[in-house]
């Protein structure tokens, strides 16, 4: 019995009035959950933002902590570590538990993670490089070659107890960026598995992959403003506000530049804690959309805290959630489908955080492009076109209705065009850099050479060299020398970047034509076709991009259709920790592991010891990166192709629903009655209920909700009768009431009819689904109404019926 709706409205919390229907206003109830989807859509806006500018800040923290590839990778794998620690935990309990307020405490350790990460800079000295004209004042020369203080060999220093030693890069303090990146990890771990799956809860099916679409596109948003931030932080010098600027002798496209990295971390901390408070004002859960006028006192109020009443959430214990979670998880991974896409994922997410973390810096390398300009493209081109194919994606499934098989078949032709225009890649390419005793030699003959022996030449021999010094000076005859002593340099003039040296006696070894022996600071530009070669590698890269993220939505929902609904938020969350665990964390240290082998020239430590890369052999960067990120995606369609045959067969018996649900017609869900029988406990075997008479074939009953306390045998229809024996029973008094009333008057009729629609839809609700065989000719009685009192049966309309085809017991 419904109590008045004013007395229930009053009984609800604020939280819980956003979720149910005004009589008065006619506020539609999925409103909470769309104001979920723009909340989640800022959290994930704000995560993707920081995770990017982690990746777009790499190169920068790599040369400001002085550390190689590998170990940046290391530290990029942190996060990942923070998912494995907590993510399979959260993603089996959380769906137990409030899931908004979790996302909420994600958001704000995400916040304080950023901020960590930022704070070494506050504690460090100030930035230093290895510069010839250090200190110099402006009237003052430099004479590099006559240096006195100048060793023909570096020595490996071991770190010095100097304080100051203590507060250079060489420290340790990168530790600290390490458990600010593990600390976003783990509070990313409830947003992403609690937020798809609390949206597919409540949403329709048909619509539910529109909404993640849009979610993921809006997502992209935050990847694009992350680069961005990360190209104009790279812009800004490292120490901005605390140096003068003119006194800087390096320019953002030099392999010493820091960038202000630690400033884009302080601001995605900020964005990431505005966006969490909202999820804390949101309702533990909402009803499915298109039953909300059923919301009841008895669901809106269970999470209001001493309502008096225990429920199933207060009084379930952790024991008892956690007992199944081992049957569960065997469940999923004996999913054939399931398991084999789970390891395409493993090898395609290798290729894609290895791409992902060192795509900046591979354009650096590749083809000579700044950190800040490299940041900048992928920012304007590369992510636009994703969160344009990826909304595409969306709106191909909900226009077309695509089901799990078409949507699959969709996401393998656009990942395998992906492929074969990725291929391309491997003829953008620009030769090395022309750097004598390095890819040349000094009188210009080519060849790659990794020791540094081999910078000592007879021009700059009696100079007295460090070997190991990096401050590259470029001639006119396009030769870079890594230091104006190695190129024999005797005077200078001009200030900061204006200097220029003279009298270099190694240029003479390979004059140019009408060229002097001067050199300036910097390394030589590339060649004007290396230009071509990087706008061709942008297009097959934005290209490739668009292609394989019209498939990201369908691939997406093939993972949550193929397995069953109980399971979804713990399949979202075991892919989700075991790509990251194999894919997430290893990636970035092999990947940087590998590149560090295509090292040409090793920075030193100013307390000693191999610092950051200063220069690589294009040639090999390009084939092992390009090499390694094919391999890697190609292996990953052995798993694919298979799961595309899996489902064919699954869905070639069962059939394709258009929103991705197969049905199901086993046995067990089918109810078969003869004719002339029911299997209705409240009406006898010798009772037959009867058709409408103006159907000329068999028409299956709806599935309705039987209350409690029904009548036994009480019907009321226009061609519904009971008979016994071949004798007509009784009508009901209900029924002698009904047929007393004035024609036309059927408010109490309509109420009922009210009453069966909500039943309908009621999924939650026990549904006892009935079947109805059709009456022999003769035995109708006109003049009686097509309904059963107290909503026991209505029969479905032929253009409701006709595609029914079978009935399924729910509970």
């Amino acid at each position: 019995m419904m109590g008045d709706p004013a007395e229930d409205r009053g009984k609800l919390t604020s939280q819980q009035e956003l979720c149910v229907p005004d009589k008065v206003t006619k506020q539609p109830c999925f409103s909470t959950l769309k104001l979920f989807i723009v909340a989640l859509s800022f959290a994930y806006f704000s995560k993707a933002l920081s995770g990017t500018y982690m990746k777009s800040a790499i190169t920068q923290i790599e040369r400001r902590f002085d550390l190689s590839s590998s170990l940046i990778g290391l530290i990029d794998g942190s996060f990942e570590m923070g998912n494995l620690l907590f993510l399979a935990v959260v993603s089996h309990f959380g769906a137990k538990l409030h899931r908004p307020r979790l996302i909420a405490m994600g958001c704000f350790l995400m916040a304080l993670g950023s901020f960590l990460t930022g704070l070494p800079h506050f504690f460090m000295g100030r930035y230093t490089f290895d510069t010839v004209i250090q200190g110099a004042s402006v009237n003052q020369s430099v004479s590099p070659c006559l240096d006195p203080l100048k060793e023909t060999e570096v020595p490996e220093v071991q770190i010095s107890s100097d304080p100051d030693c203590m507060k250079d890069s060489s420290s340790h303090m990168w530790i600290y960026v390490f458990l600010g990146n593990a600390l976003r990890g783990i509070g990313e771990t409830p947003i992403t598995p609690l937020g798809i799956s609390y949206i597919d809860d409540y949403a329709k099916a048909e619509n539910s992959a529109f909404y993640i679409a849009c979610l993921q596109t809006i997502t992209l948003l935050g990847p694009m403003f992350g680069f961005l931030l990360g190209s104009l932080c790279a812009r800004l010098y490292v120490d901005i506000g605390y140096v003068n600027l003119e006194s800087v002798t390096i320019t953002p496209k030099d392999a010493r530049w820091v960038g202000a990295w630690w400033l884009g971390f302080l601001v995605s901390s900020v964005i990431m804690l505005l966006s969490g408070i909202p999820f804390w004002f949101l309702p533990r859960s909402l009803p499915k959309q298109g039953q909300e006028g059923e919301l009841s006192p008895s669901t809106t109020t269970q999470d209001r805290p001493g309502n008096g009443h225990a429920t199933p959430h207060q009084t379930m214990r952790l024991a008892e959630i956690a007992k199944g979670f081992i049957p569960s998880l065997k469940k999923l991974l004996s999913t054939p489908v399931y398991f084999l896409l789970l390891c395409g994922s493993i090898l395609k997410f290798n290729s894609f955080i290895g791409l992902l973390t060192f795509k900046a810096k591979y354009m650096e390398q590749q083809f000579g492009q700044s950190a800040a300009r490299a940041n900048f493209l992928i920012g304007v081109l590369n992510l636009p076109v994703v969160a344009l194919g990826i909304f595409l994606g969306g709106l191909l499934m909900k226009r077309f209705k695509l089901g799990v098989v078409s949507g699959a078949q969709l996401s393998f032709v656009t990942s395998f065009i992906a492929y074969l225009i990725l291929l391309l890649q491997f003829g953008t390419k620009c030769d090395n850099v022309r750097v004598a005793g390095l890819t040349i030699s000094y009188n210009g003959t080519p060849g790659v050479v990794y020791n540094g022996k081999l910078l000592l030449s007879e021009c700059n021999r009696k100079c007295s060299c460090s070997a190991g010094e990096w401050d590259p000076v470029c001639s006119d005859n396009g030769i870079t020398y890594t230091s104006p002593c190695l190129a024999g340099c005797s005077d200078s003039t001009g200030y900061g970047k204006n200097t220029v040296f003279h009298n270099c006696s190694c240029v003479l070894y390979s004059p140019a034509p009408g060229g002097s022996m001067s050199v300036t600071l910097g390394q030589c530009p590339r060649r004007p076709e290396c230009s071509r070669s990087f706008s061709f590698y942008m297009a097959v890269s934005v290209l490739s991009s668009f292609i394989n993220s019209l498939g990201t939505t369908p691939g997406y929902m093939v993972i949550i259709r193929c397995i069953k609904p109980e399971l979804k938020s713990l399949a979202l969350g075991i892919q989700t920790l075991v790509m990251r665990t194999l894919g997430g964390i290893p990636a970035p240290v092999y990947f940087g592991a590998l590149i560090d082998s295509t090292c040409l020239r090793w920075g030193i430590k100013k307390c000693g010891g191999r610092g950051a890369c200063r220069m690589y052999d294009s040639n090999m960067y390009r084939v092992i990166f390009i090499g390694l990120i094919t391999c890697l995606s190609g292996c990953s369609y052995f798993f694919i192709i298979p799961v595309i045959i899996l489902l064919r067969k699954q869905f070639k018996r069962e059939g394709d629903d258009p929103i991705g649900h197969p049905h199901h017609t086993s046995p067990e869900m089918e109810l078969q009655t003869p004719p002339g029988s029911t299997d209705r406990p409240d009406v006898p075997k010798d009772k037959t209920v009867l058709p409408p008479e103006d159907t000329e074939q068999p028409h299956m009953a709806r599935q309705i909700r039987l209350p409690e306390g029904d009548g036994e045998g009480k019907t009321v229809g226009n061609s519904l009768q009971t008979h016994k024996a071949g004798e007509e029973e009784e009508l009901p008094k209900t029924l002698e009431a009904r047929e007393r009333g004035q024609p036309g008057n059927h408010s109490h009729g309509d109420e009922l009819e009210e009453e069966v629609e909500k039943g309908e839809e009621a999924k939650e609700e026990e549904v006892t689904p009935v079947v109805i065989p059709p009456a022999p000719v003769g035995m109708q009685e006109e003049g009686k109404s097509s309904q059963q009192v107290n909503g026991l049966v209505e029969y479905g309309r032929p253009q409701e019926t006709e595609n029914l085809q079978s009935l399924q017991t729910m509970e």
